[in-house]
């Protein structure tokens, strides 16, 4: 199956910025976009960002539009999360995903990383 491991969580003051990496291998063409998730304590998993594999066409959540960008380094089969002016709400394990669609609703997802903490303090 597809396997994704994430990358660069850690802790960061509000304000601050962190780049999170998603390695992916064993790729499917059952799948067609890779996706960020997030997860805070007591709380669902929601859809952060999204692009099609190979793609240009993004899709974010509407509390993170303007800061934080997804992007991918297709030689590298690695996609990227750089996330500027963190908020304490944005406190989540935060997990790279492959799926179908815009790979912004978990609906879309086949295939799920393990995740990494993101913490932000004020």
């Amino acid at each position: 199956q597809v396997q994704l491991v994430e990358s660069g969580g850690g802790s960061v003051q509000a304000g601050g910025s962190l780049r999170l990496s998603c390695v992916v291998s064993r790729y499917s063409y059952d799948t067609n976009c890779l996706g960020w998730f997030r997860q805070a304590p007591g709380k669902e998993r929601e859809g952060v960002a999204g692009v099609y594999r190979g793609g240009r066409s993004t899709y974010y959540a509407d509390s993170v539009k303007g800061r934080f960008t997804i992007s991918q380094d297709i030689a590298a089969n690695t996609v990227y999360l750089q996330m500027n002016s963190l908020k304490p709400e944005d406190t989540a394990i935060y997990t790279c995903a492959a799926g179908t669609g815009t790979c912004l609703s978990t609906g879309d997802v086949v295939y799920w990383g393990r995740g990494t903490q993101v913490t932000v303090s004020s």
